[in-house]
C-alpha cells in the first residue's frame, strides 16, 4: 500500500458521532479528495471508555485539495464555533456557487461569505481575487452587506 505524505500540521475535527458521514460528504464536495485511514474505537467490552463507541471513528485521517485533515468521533463534549473557519478559494462565481450549495446549511450564520455546514463546520466560500475585490471603501462596504459573495457586486460597487 502506497501511504500518503502526512502534513506537520493539520486540523483535527472533533464530532459528536458523525466523523465517517462528515469524511464521505467532504470528499464528495471537494475534487481530488480522499479517505486515507479509519480506525474504529475497538470492542467496548474490552475498556469501559469506549461504551457505547464501538465502530465510531477513533482515528480518521482525509485529503480535500492537498490538505490534510483528522477527525475522531468524541462525543457531545465539544462542539465547533465560528472562531474556527476553513477558507475555500474559487477561481470564479460557478465555484463559489457551487460550494455555497454544497456547505451551506445554517443561514442564519452566514455572512461575508461564511457558511456553516449541517455538522456545525464554518466555511469561507471566497474568490482568488478577494484582496483586488476589497480595494475601495464601496467594495467594502457591498461585502459586509452579502451572504454569499457575488464577484459582479462586488466589481460594480
Amino acid at each position: 500500500m502506497n501511504t500518503p505524505a502526512i502534513a506537520a500540521i493539520q486540523p483535527c475535527l472533533w464530532f459528536d458521532d458523525q466523523a465517517r458521514e462528515a469524511m464521505e460528504y467532504y470528499v464528495s464536495v471537494f475534487p481530488d479528495s480522499r479517505i486515507d485511514e479509519v480506525i474504529e474505537y475497538p470492542d467496548e467490552s474490552l475498556d469501559e471508555h469506549f461504551r457505547g463507541m464501538s465502530g465510531n471513528v477513533l482515528n480518521g485521517r482525509f485529503t480535500l485539495r492537498g490538505v490534510n485533515f483528522v477527525c475522531l468521533d468524541g462525543g457531545p463534549i465539544f462542539t465547533f464555533n465560528e472562531a474556527v473557519s476553513f477558507v475555500v478559494t474559487c477561481a470564479d462565481q460557478a465555484e463559489i456557487d457551487r460550494y455555497w450549495a454544497a456547505l451551506s446549511h445554517v443561514p442564519g450564520s452566514e455572512q461575508c461569505g461564511w457558511c456553516k455546514d449541517r455538522f456545525g463546520v464554518s466555511w469561507q466560500i471566497i474568490p482568488a481575487t478577494m484582496g483586488a475585490l476589497l480595494a475601495r471603501p464601496a467594495q467594502i462596504q457591498a461585502m459586509m452587506a452579502m451572504t454569499k459573495i457575488v464577484i459582479a457586486e462586488l466589481e460594480n460597487a
